[in-house]
């Protein structure tokens, strides 16, 4: 993959490698962005969710090595994903339907002597349209299911440029159930599952499999517990440069929610740090992701 097309996925996916790496977890969606409750779908009405994230690379490493690259090396990326839902009173299968968009904000900034970059750039990146967005809702279980497509809108001329050059559809599944009928011990796993295209080089990305999952204790109001995610590149890269090897990335980490009733607001405040970022049988940058969540219904 060329380089600019390579860190723009890193940095604004939140969740790959450098442009010196030759295989990576490959995909728009940002892992780390839901925790407790993930699967959890809202009740009809209008809802606005702001994501605020920021993500710092920690170790810079070149594929197959365990040792950091020589030299000054930083990559940091703070996103701003404006997730807007409409959750409607029409039924579908059962569940509640909906629709979504996600248009994300992004800055990033790069310096790796080792590869001769050096970029900080600002700008809106892919956007996601989501047309079919189903929640059930039982008495001690919560269950989604959606399918949309990221488009290839974004900017992709500089190596931090926010757009990743291609689009992609992903598909998403996921339960929520709480062990108690109060509802306040909860575990959840929501899968993303995301089929890319060619970009205008003809290189194409090999599909990436996003789980994310958490287990969370209400106290009152509030709760907080342990998240969460995986990601696995499920196919082979394709083009020129293309491996046949698989990127994986692992990180663990805490959420806090705290609602507002009388605002309509609910806040959440996560930090991961990732434990394992593999290509094959060689190693991949690794960093750590801190997210602020707003929620608001109108």
């Amino acid at each position: 993959m060329k380089a600019n097309v390579r860190i723009t996925a890193t940095l604004m996916a939140l969740s790959s490698a450098l442009a010196i790496s030759n295989a990576q977890a490959d995909g728009h969606y940002v892992p780390g962005v839901e925790g407790i409750q993930a699967a959890s779908a809202p009740p009809p009405g209008m809802y606005y969710v702001g994501y605020l994230l920021n993500y710092d690379i920690e170790d810079f490493r070149a594929p197959g090595s365990s040792s950091n690259l020589p030299g000054h090396n930083t990559g940091t990326v703070t996103a701003l994903a404006n997730r807007f839902v409409w959750m409607t009173n029409q039924k579908f299968l059962g569940a509640d339907y909906g629709m979504e968009a996600i248009v994300p904000v992004i800055r990033t900034s790069l310096t790796v002597n080792a590869a001769g970059i050096s970029d900080s750039r600002s700008g809106v990146g892919d956007i996601y349209l989501g047309p079919l967005l189903l929640g059930w809702h039982g008495t001690q279980w919560d269950a989604v299911a959606a399918a949309g497509m990221w488009l290839d809108n974004g900017s992709t001329s500089h190596p931090a440029s926010p757009g990743k050059g291609y689009k992609s559809t992903m598909l998403t599944a996921g339960m929520t159930y709480y062990f108690d009928t109060a509802k306040t011990y909860t575990a959840s796993a929501l899968m993303r599952y995301e089929l890319n295209r060619s970009n205008s080089d003809g290189y194409r990305a090999g599909d990436q499999m996003t789980l994310e999952w958490g287990l969370g204790k209400s106290f009152g109001a509030v709760s907080a517990g342990l998240v969460g995610y995986s990601q696995w590149q499920m196919r082979d890269d394709r083009g020129s440069g293309a491996t046949s090897d698989k990127a994986s990335r692992h990180a663990i980490g805490a959420e806090l929610v705290y609602p507002i009733a009388s605002a309509g607001l609910v806040l959440k405040g996560a930090f991961y740090k990732e434990v394992s970022a593999t290509a094959g049988s060689g190693a991949l940058p690794k960093g750590s992701l801190a997210r602020l969540t707003l929620v608001k219904a109108f």
